[in-house]
């Protein structure tokens, strides 16, 4: 029972987070037909608070795939 409520916080944060990430591309249509000469493979650092937004999605995803086996374990 904990476990379930727990993920469900951690799913809802991890839903905030990545919504709160701002686009790494030009968008969709752009990566079909090659619009402004971009690479979609292209490498982008990333600085400042960006950097911190995308280090805890990566923890807070990482901490739901670990809750989400124990729940289907114990």
């Amino acid at each position: 029972m904990f476990l379930d409520i727990l993920l469900l916080i951690v799913s809802a944060m991890m839903i905030i987070l990545s919504l709160l990430q701002s686009g790494k591309s030009e968008g969709l249509s752009s990566a079909f037909t090659g619009g402004s000469g971009s690479n979609l493979f292209a490498q982008t650092k990333e600085r400042g608070p960006e950097k911190v937004l995308s280090q805890v999605t990566m923890v807070v995803g990482v901490a739901y795939f670990v809750l989400a086996i124990l729940t289907r374990l114990l």
